[in-house]
């Protein structure tokens, strides 16, 4: 089963460092060895760098470790197939545009007939063969009627279409997702396969961490140069966590929103959502 993993920052980070571990488990130390990809936010658009080759011994992985790109939205994937030929385009994660905006979507579990069973209203078609991206384009006729007037809708109303697109989902298989339309980040996190060949939760885990200057093993944490005593906030989320540091397991069905390094709603299975407001401890250092 594939892995995903992104990070959402308060200012622009990189994630060199943080793709070391990620990129072994692509045929080194675990079996993920069928294309891996990288999507990320630059100047409103997005940087989509794919390949079909194992992540861990990728130059085009390397390349993008020595450059540092810089971003405060990162979303990567690693495949193990289930569905689909191990070609480009049925490697994550899936780009399209809608409303002026780029949306972005990374998916880890087999969705069973999924794709057989649901129709598209022809507006976003796949382009590939898997059960992953047809999910995105399903989403992205759900969301489409929100997006009509090219303004940003309200947080909540994606939330509605959302929940119900992951609940619809948990339905077919293992739904852990990552989606971002270039405003948040949305995370569902559900099942997986573990270790002992079972599927069951977690299917994702969750990391915030809140940093001034110093470094971090993970992350570069280096604030830049403008951002005076105020503090990072980083919150990373991974099929499995990949340091030492206590990561925090998602339930089954709970789904996240995240803005600028923080989760900003969040919603568990049975529906109940709760608004997360800001620390305001956290964003500044002592005087």
């Amino acid at each position: 089963m594939c892995e995903i993993f992104a990070m959402s920052s308060r200012f622009v980070e990189n994630v060199s460092t943080s793709l070391d571990e990620f990129s072994r488990h692509g045929g080194s130390t675990k079996h993920h060895k069928d294309g891996w990809g990288i999507a990320f936010y630059e100047d409103g658009d997005v940087n989509l760098i794919r390949e079909i080759q194992p992540a861990s011994g990728s130059a085009y992985l390397e390349f993008i470790r020595n450059r540092e790109f810089n971003s405060k939205t990162f979303i990567c994937h690693i495949r193990k197939a289930t569905q689909g030929k191990v070609t480009l385009r049925n490697t994550h994660p899936f780009v399209r545009e809608l409303s002026g905006k780029m949306h972005v979507f990374a998916h880890n579990g087999r969705l069973g007939a999924f794709d057989q069973q649901q129709k598209l209203s022809g507006r976003f078609q796949p382009v590939g063969e898997s059960d992953s991206e047809f999910a995105f384009c399903y989403l992205l006729d759900a969301l489409a009627p929100l997006w009509q007037e090219k303004s940003i809708p309200e947080l909540a109303d994606r939330m509605d279409v959302i929940s119900e697109f992951a609940a619809k989902l948990r339905n077919y298989g293992p739904a852990n997702f990552i989606y971002a339309d270039g405003d948040a980040m949305f995370v569902h996190g559900h099942e997986r396969m573990q270790e002992d060949g079972s599927i069951a939760p977690p299917g994702l885990f969750k990391l915030c961490r809140y940093c001034q200057f110093e470094k971090s093993p993970f992350l570069s944490q280096v604030l830049p140069k403008d951002a005076g005593s105020k503090v990072q906030q980083v919150t990373l989320v991974a099929s499995i966590p990949l340091t030492e540091e206590n990561w925090t397991v998602m339930e089954s069905g709970e789904l996240l929103a995240l803005r600028d390094g923080r989760v900003i709603m969040e919603e568990n299975i049975s529906g109940k959502r709760t608004p997360c407001p800001e620390t305001t401890a956290l964003l500044a250092a002592p005087a």
